[in-house]
Parts: structure tokens; sequence; C-alpha cells
């Protein structure tokens, strides 16, 4: 039997934290057959749930969803292995005759399936904990510096307090000589034949989003969003600098399980940081024009986003 075809279609629905995208993909599920594949670098953790609004287990009992719960929090996962699994995904829902949705706001995801990864050397351990170990000492907007000495266009697209990025742009930098950006813009692009559909929920209300943040934050407390960290830090082989503990939410209560700050000021922290996200995921999809923005305040979006569905 030959290698399954990619689906014609694929819809794609994103936009920044906290704006809907799980629900309008709900309501989609009760229109139409679909599948969805989630785009959320936490949400690939097993034990990440609360702080990732992970979908509930009733919700996957009604809709099929994929890629969540693919690594224990103390294994790494990379956009290659997104693309990589995302790219099976797609095909499998196809050769079900079901329509391909993906969800979720980790837009380094989508670049890389909609643009194509560069063939990047594999990741050095040795080299990352040398890298790590700088940041201990010289924190990561000194090495975000370095990283502008060498590959100016990776620094203006990595944020200085994203240290997962800032730390593979500069082991590619050591490892290979040439800076990130270098390999990326050679990079050709994948899955060649399949319609995206793409779409964005854009709130007009940036203030009320801020406000519905803060709001979901309290809410996540009081699900037990601290006794799931404090289990986590508890296992004793976890630490912070490990991509599931720096998803933004955990590295704050991270702190406040070790000591370090008081509920209350981790909250803090954890809201502002949960903003600063939406804000970095809103300025990406502006500088995208290939996405359709929706606000979710107003239905008829969802009347749109139904009707390209079912072209």
């Amino acid at each position: 039997m030959g290698e399954l075809a990619l689906p014609p279609r694929a819809l794609i629905l994103t936009g920044p934290t906290g704006s809907g995208k799980s629900d309008w993909a709900m309501r989609l599920a009760a229109e139409l057959p679909i599948e969805i594949i989630t785009v959320d670098s936490a949400q690939v953790y097993r034990g990440l749930d609360i702080g990732t609004a992970k979908p509930s287990a009733a919700e996957r009992s009604a809709v099929p969803h994929h890629l969540l719960d693919l690594r224990d929090p103390a294994e790494r996962y990379s956009a290659g292995e997104f693309v990589a699994d995302a790219t099976l995904k797609l095909r499998e829902i196809h050769a079900r005759g079901r329509l391909p949705v993906l969800v979720g706001g980790t837009l380094l995801y989508l670049r890389a399936l909609l643009r194509g990864i560069a063939p990047l050397p594999s990741a050095s351990p040795e080299l990352r904990a040398r890298i790590e170990a700088e940041a201990r000492e010289r924190g990561w907007p000194a090495l975000h510096a370095e990283l502008q000495a060498v590959d100016a266009r990776a620094a203006l697209r990595i944020h200085p307090n994203d240290p997962q990025r800032i730390q593979r742009a500069l082991e590619v930098y050591r490892l290979t000589g040439r800076g990130i950006s270098d390999w990326q813009a050679e990079t050709p692009a994948p899955l060649a034949g399949v319609q995206w559909l793409p779409f964005a929920l854009i709130p007009g209300d940036r203030a009320g989003l801020v406000q519905r943040l803060a709001k979901r934050f309290d809410a996540m407390l009081a699900a037990g969003f601290v006794d799931e960290v404090r289990a986590l830090y508890r296992r004793g082989d976890l630490h912070a600098e490990l991509p599931a503990i720096r998803a933004v939410g955990y590295r704050q209560l991270w702190d406040f399980c070790a000591g370090s700050c008081e509920l209350t000021r981790a909250t803090q922290l954890a809201v502002i940081a949960t903003a600063q996200l939406a804000k970095r995921q809103l300025t990406w999809l502006r500088s995208e024009p290939a996405f359709q923005g929706l606000d979710p305040a107003i239905d008829s979006g969802f009347a749109a986003l139904l009707a390209a569905a079912r072209c």
C-alpha cells in the first residue's frame, strides 16, 4: 500500500491565547465531520492539563483530538517533530473522509508547517547545557544581545525573554557558524498541494481580552492549578529550564513551589506573562495577511468560518 495522500484542504484556526479557539472548533465539529490537530507547544506534555486549558475528556470523546500528551515534561518537542507528526495526522484524517482542522496558538509550529523547516543540525545536549549555564550566570537578555551580534534577523524575531528560541538560535550558530535565519531562508515550503484555509480569532476589544485572561487564570487556580504544578515540582527530575516548565503560568507557579515568591506575586506575574504572550501572538498575526481575521465577539464570523469549511 502506498503512502496516504495529503488532504486537498485543511482549515487552520489560530489566535491569541484565551480568544476562544477551542470553543469555535467544538462548534464547528457540531456542524461538520472534522478532526482536530492541536497546535500547542504545552499541550503536548502529559500532566500539563489545567494550565494549558487542555481539552476535557468529554471534548476528546466527542471529537477526535490529535497531538496531545505526546511527551513527558522531562522531554523536549521541536517544531520539526510537530511538522512530521501533523503531516501524518493530516494524511490519516483525510483517509477517513474528514476535514483536518488545526487549532492552537503556537505560531512557531504553524510557521514551520506552512513555510517549511530548515534542515538544522540536531540538538547538542552538551552545548545546550553550556548555554543554560551561561544564562544562569549572565541572564537570557545578555544571550539575546549575543544573538543580535551574530544573527540580527533572528534576534529581531525572538523576544529577549524567550529562552527556548534564544538557546536554539545560539546553538545552531555555534554548531554551524551560520545564523539560524540563513538556514531558514533556504527552506522549501512543505506539503505542496494542500489548500490551506487560514483563520485567526482577533478580539476587537483588547482590554476585554486581558480581563478575560485574568479571570481565566483565577478559574485555573480554583480548578487546582497550584496542585498540578506542585506535583510536577515534587517529582524531583524536572527543572525550571525545561520547555514544559517554562510554559506561561507554569514557570511562575514553579517559582512559588520553589519558595522564590508568594502565590499572590506568582499570580500577578503569570497574568502579565499571559497578556504579553497574547500581544506577541497578535503582532505576528497582523504581519500575516494570509490569515482571515474574525472577531470572536461577532457571531457572523463563525458563519464565515463554517461556510469556508463547507466549500
